[in-house]
């Protein structure tokens, strides 16, 4: 099990009733999927995403798209920056619950993301008060949080010396079973007392404790396995950082720092700024070709070049 980030998300408090807990939120998780970046085989270099006109195939500057909601098949309602802002839900810092309920009340499918909380601002005592009587009542605190301006429904949860946030899905976003193929409880499904009993039979047998570290991503370590092997064997490929462009504003400020520089300076024998960063991250194989230009040059001019005539000695 990876360790915990000691580094705080959030901070705000745990509310309920007259209640009011100050607390730190922590990532819980940690993404172990293998990131796959896009590379152009013939030259190494990295391929990105582009904003593309799907009908015309063109690219559109960012200041040309705009976000719609379909409303109907076909139709868009466009929908400004100002409106989504002024939609964002009101961030209060707090975890406010507004229930307390049966652990087993909740459906695992509802569950989402799990974040750690720890006391701040000398507010242990009471979070060990409500960890504690949550775990001697079987409840759990529902309520809602807002982080990174998003409203979440969420759960706190005791979850051994910690209380646990966890976020969940929307009533609206999970899905009913209804419609599917499932089979009738009980009796009705047609089993047999003889093959339920040996079925809680082999289920008894194959009983354990719960242990995450047993569990990983098989995947990920075959492949990060398998990179490892190939870096050890001397099998990669080097691939030249890109030059981030520069906004508009940020651009003019530049341009205009330099050329006062160069103006000052004198600036006929300075090498301009573009040309050299343009030459320096060109690929090996122009860097090597514009070296050679001088040499091929001086020797075709040599070739050209009328041989001297020899002088004729002085007599003596």
């Amino acid at each position: 099990m990876a360790k915990s980030s000691t580094r705080a998300l959030w901070k705000g408090a745990i509310t309920f009733g007259l209640v009011h807990i100050p607390v730190g939120l922590y990532s819980a998780t940690e993404e172990t999927d293998v990131n796959f970046d896009w590379l152009d085989r013939r030259t190494m270099d990295p391929v990105g995403y582009k904003r593309i006109n799907k009908r015309t195939g063109k690219e559109i500057a960012k200041e040309d798209v705009v976000k719609g909601v379909e409303h109907g098949k076909g139709n868009y309602v466009i929908v400004s920056p100002q409106e989504i802002a002024e939609a964002y839900p009101r961030t209060t810092q707090t975890i406010e619950i507004e229930a307390f309920v049966d652990v087993d009340d909740v459906p695992f499918v509802y569950l989402e993301r799990p974040y750690y909380t720890a006391p701040i601002n000398k507010g242990e005592k009471v979070y060990a008060l409500l960890r504690e009587a949550l775990k001697e009542t079987g409840k759990i605190g529902l309520g809602r949080v807002v982080i990174q301006t998003k409203q979440h429904l969420a759960i706190v949860l005791p979850c051994g010396p910690a209380l646990v946030l966890n976020l969940l899905r929307w009533g609206g976003e999970v899905r009913t079973w209804e419609g599917l193929p499932l089979p009738k409880s009980g009796k009705a499904a047609g089993l047999k007392d003889a093959e339920l009993k040996m079925a809680k039979e082999l289920i008894a047998s194959m009983s354990g404790q719960w242990d995450a570290a047993e569990f990983r991503d098989e995947f990920h370590d075959a492949i990060m396995k398998l990179v490892e092997a190939k870096a050890k064997a001397g099998d990669t490929e080097t691939v030249d950082p890109l030059e981030e462009a520069p906004d508009t504003e940020g651009a003019e400020v530049i341009d205009l720092t330099e050329l006062l520089r160069r103006s000052l300076g004198g600036g006929k024998g300075a090498a301009k700024p573009a040309a050299r960063k343009s030459a320096a991250h060109a690929p090996a194989k122009e860097r090597a070709a514009a070296a050679g230009k001088p040499a091929r040059k001086a020797a075709r001019k040599a070739a050209t070049k009328p041989a001297a005539k020899p002088r004729a000695k002085r007599a003596a």
